[in-house]
C-alpha cells in the first residue's frame, strides 16, 4: 500500500509528518551518494578502471577476495597486477568476427559463429571466411542493460548470452528490478526496495538526518545491514521495537555501527512525533538526557559522550518518583552537571530501598527518627566515605527543596540532617603529585615523540605546563589564544567544572605548538571545524570534539609503549588529573605564592588549593636549613611586640 493511502486511512499524524519533513533528493527507493559526500562516504576501488566501492584497504570486495586468495601480497605488488576487471559493470567483449555484437561463447566466437566454425571443419580462425549473420537492414536489438551493447541472441530474448545466463541464475526476477540491481552492483547505493511503506519513509528520514548533522561518516554499506536488520525484524515501523529490544534482534552481529545506525534512526523519528524537550520526556520513567536541550554547557556540547539514562524506574514508589523527578529537573535546568544527577538519583534509590525495608509509604511518616535509621542503613551499605556522604547530602537537599516549593505540606518539619551527622572524611595523607622520577621520563623529548597522534601529544604538553582539567582540554575552542598588552601569549578555556571562562599564561613553546596543530586540523577540514581537538574518525564536519575517554586510551598505550616506571621498577598507571597536582605542587615548591596558585588552577578558595599543592620533605628541608642557629645549634627566636615570633 503506498504511503499516501496510509496517510489517507488514518494511520495518524507521524504518515503525515514524514511525508511533509522528507525533502526530494532523500524521497527515492534508492539513494545515491556523491563520491565526494563527507557522510555516506563512497572512495572508489583503487584498482586501475574499477568503478566499485572500496571495502576494506581501499579495494573492492571482489578485489578484497582476490587479494586473499593470492596470500596477501604487498599491495604495490597487487595493484600491479590486479587480474581481469571484476564482475559487475565492465564492457563485454563481442564475438571475434567483424561487424558481429552477439555475446562471445568458445574461441572468441559467439555461438552462433562457433557452430558454423565448427561445421566447417574447425579451420584456421585467421583464415576462415566468416559468414556475416545479420543483414545491415535487421539489426538484432540491444541487451536490456544498459552499460552493455551486445547483442540479444533470439527476438524473444531481452539480454544478451551471457547476462542472460546471470539472469536465469538468479532465479529469473522481474526484469526491471534485475536491470536496476545490475546498475546498483558494488556502488554504494542505499536500496529502501521491498521495507514496508512506513518503514521506507523512516530511514529515508534518518538518512537526512544524518546528513543534515554531518557528524558521523557512516559507509553505505552499513546503511545496508541496517536496513536487513529491519527486514529480518518483520517490522512495519521501527517503533514496535523499543532500543534494547533492537540491541538483542542484532546481538549476534559483528559490526555495531549499524546497530547504532537503526537506534538513531528510530530515536529521530520517535523525536519527530513525540517532539524533545522537558513536556515529552518528563512523564517517562527512563530520562533519555541527550533528548533534552540545555543541560550541556555550549563547551562540552560537541563531546562525544554515551546514550546517558536517568532511571527512575528503580524508585517503587510512586508518590516518591514523582518529586524525585520534579527535583532533578529543577537541578538539571539550573545547571546541575549530568554527574551530580547521578548522584542524586543514587540517593533516592537507596532511600527508596530503606522505605520498603522500614515498611514506609508516605511522606508523612518520613521524620527525624526515620532519618536516624536511614544513616545506619547507609553506613552499612557497600562504598566508601564518598559515595556514603553524597547520598546523606544528596537526601538532605531533596528534603530542602520539597519544603522550600511546597511540593508536598505533609512532610515533617523535623526530617533533615545536620552537620556532624556523618563523619568527617579521612585525611588526605598521601598527596596525588607524581613523583620527578615519573615526570622525567613523561617529559623526555624522547618519549614524547613516540605518541602516534599529534593531537595525544599536544594534549599531554597542555595538561602538564596548565594544570588544567582533562575535560577543559579537549572543550578548547579552536581560536584559544589570546594576547595581552605586551603581546604574552594565554590559552583561553572554559572551566567545565566552574561552568566558567577563565585563562592561564602559556610559554612561546607551547603555544607555537598550538599554532602548529591548528595548520594540521585545517589541513584535513579546510572549511574549519571550531574545536581545536576534532576526533580523528566518524567526524564529517569536524565540528565533533575529541573525548576524554578517547584520550585516556591514547595514554594508556602511550605509558605502555614507552615503558615509563616509577622509582621500584613497576609500571606507572597514571591519570590525567595527576599532572593538575604535580603542576600546584611544582609552584609551591618554588616559592610561588598559593594565591598566585589558585588563581592559575582558576580555584574557588584557597582551601581547594591547599588539597592540590602541598610542600615536598625536600622544600620543608630546604627551608628548615636556611634558619639561623646558634652555637648551640638552635635557632634563635624573639617574640615581637604583637605576639610573633621572629628568628
Amino acid at each position: 500500500m503506498s504511503v499516501t493511502a496510509l496517510a489517507g486511512r488514518g494511520r495518524g499524524g507521524l504518515l503525515e509528518m514524514l511525508l511533509a519533513t522528507i525533502r526530494a533528493e532523500f524521497r527515492t527507493e534508492i539513494y545515491r551518494p556523491t563520491l565526494d559526500d563527507p557522510v555516506f562516504v563512497a572512495p572508489e576501488c583503487v584498482v586501475a578502471d574499477c568503478d566499485r566501492v572500496a571495502s576494506q584497504r581501499g579495494l573492492c570486495n571482489g578485489h578484497i577476495i582476490r587479494w586473499r586468495h593470492s596470500g596477501r601480497p604487498a599491495m604495490q605488488d597487487f595493484l600491479a597486477d590486479p587480474g581481469p576487471p571484476v564482475r559487475g559493470r565492465q564492457t563485454l567483449a563481442p564475438c571475434r568476427i567483424d561487424g558481429c555484437y552477439y555475446g562471445r561463447c568458445g574461441k572468441g566466437l559467439c555461438s552462433k559463429h562457433y557452430d558454423r566454425w565448427a561445421r566447417a571443419g574447425r579451420p584456421d580462425l585467421d583464415s576462415w571466411a566468416a559468414p556475416v549473420l545479420v543483414a545491415a537492414n535487421a539489426v538484432p536489438p540491444e541487451c536490456r542493460l544498459p552499460f552493455c551493447t551486445l547483442w540479444v541472441d533470439t527476438p524473444e530474448k531481452m539480454f544478451c548470452q551471457q547476462h542472460d545466463e546471470r539472469w536465469t541464475n538468479a532465479g529469473r526476477p522481474d526484469v526491471e528490478r534485475f536491470v536496476v540491481d545490475c546498475g546498483l552492483n558494488g556502488t554504494a547505493a542505499v536500496d529502501l526496495r521491498g521495507l514496508a511503506a512506513q518503514l521506507t519513509l523512516e530511514f529515508q528520514y534518518g538518512l537526512q538526518c544524518r546528513a543534515d548533522a554531518q557528524r558521523r561518516t557512516t559507509p553505505a554499506r552499513y546503511v545496508m545491514q541496517a536496513v536487513r536488520l529491519a527486514q529480518a525484524a518483520g517490522v512495519a515501523s521501527l517503533l514496535e521495537l523499543s532500543e534494547e529490544q533492537w540491541r538483542e534482534q542484532a546481538r549476534n552481529g559483528r559490526s555495531r555501527e549499524p546497530v547504532l545506525l537503526l537506534i538513531e534512526v528510530r530515536d529521530a523519528v520517535e523525536v519527530l512525533r513525540d517532539g524533545a524537550g522537558w513536556e515529552s520526556e518528563f512523564g517517562r520513567d527512563v530520562w533519555r538526557l541527550e533528548r533534552l536541550p540545555g543541560i550541556t554547557t555550549p563547551a562540552t556540547a560537541t563531546v562525544p559522550r554515551p546514550r546517558v539514562r536517568l532511571h527512575f524506574e528503580r524508585i517503587p514508589q510512586t508518590w516518591l518518583r514523582d518529586l524525585a523527578k520534579r527535583w532533578l529537573r529543577l537541578r538539571l535546568t539550573s545547571g546541575l552537571s549530568i554527574t551530580a544527577a547521578h548522584t542524586g538519583l543514587d540517593a533516592l534509590i537507596c532511600f527508596a530501598g530503606f522505605l520498603v525495608q522500614a515498611d514506609v509509604d508516605r511522606l508523612a511518616d518520613i521524620d527525624r527518627p526515620l532519618l536516624e535509621r536511614h544513616l545506619g542503613y547507609v553506613a552499612s551499605q557497600d562504598g566508601g566515605h564518598g559515595l556514603k556522604k553524597g547520598r546523606i547530602s544528596s537526601l538532605n537537599l531533596f528534603l530542602q527543596a520539597i519544603r522550600q516549593n511546597r511540593w508536598d505540606d505533609s512532610l515533617p518539619g523535623t526530617a533533615a540532617f545536620y552537620p556532624g551527622d556523618t563523619p568527617p572524611p579521612p585525611a588526605a595523607t598521601i598527596s596525588r603529585r607524581l613523583a620527578e622520577h615519573v615526570m622525567a621520563q613523561v617529559e623526555s623529548e624522547e618519549n614524547l615523540s613516540r605518541w602516534d597522534n599529534p593531537a595525544g601529544r599536544l594534549i599531554t604538553l597542555i595538561l602538564i605546563r596548565t594544570g588544567l582539567r582533562i575535560s577543559s582540554v579537549v572543550c578548547l575552542d579552536f581560536d584559544c589564544l589570546v594576547h595581552d598588552g605586551q603581546n604574552a601569549a594565554y590559552l583561553r578555556y572554559f572551566n567545565t567544572k566552574m561552568k566558567r571562562e577563565a585563562a592561564v599564561p602559556i610559554d612561546e613553546e607551547l603555544e607555537q605548538a598550538i599554532r602548529e596543530h591548528q595548520r594540521h586540523v585545517l589541513d584535513r577540514w579546510p572549511d574549519g571545524t571550531g574545536v581545536l581537538f576534532p576526533r580523528r574518525h566518524a567526524n564529517a564536519s569536524g565540528r565533533l570534539r575529541l573525548s576524554d575517554s578517547s584520550y585516556r586510551q591514547m595514554l594508556r598505550r602511550w605509558l605502555t609503549t614507552c615503558d615509563i616506571r616509577d622509582e621500584h621498577g613497576q609500571p606507572v598507571h597514571l591519570t590525567p588529573h595527576q599532572w593538575r597536582h604535580t603542576f600546584a605542587c611544582r609552584l609551591i615548591n618554588r616559592d610561588v605564592p598559593q594565591e598566585v596558585v589558585r588563581v592559575l588552577l582558576d580555584h574557588e578558595s584557597s582551601r581547594m588549593t591547599a588539597h592540590y599543592a602541598r610542600i615536598t620533605d625536600q622544600t620543608v628541608r630546604r627551608r628548615w636549613a636556611c634558619i639561623p642557629r646558634n652555637s648551640s645549634g638552635l635557632s634563635s627566636f624573639a617574640v615581637l611586640g604583637d605576639g610573633s615570633w621572629w628568628v
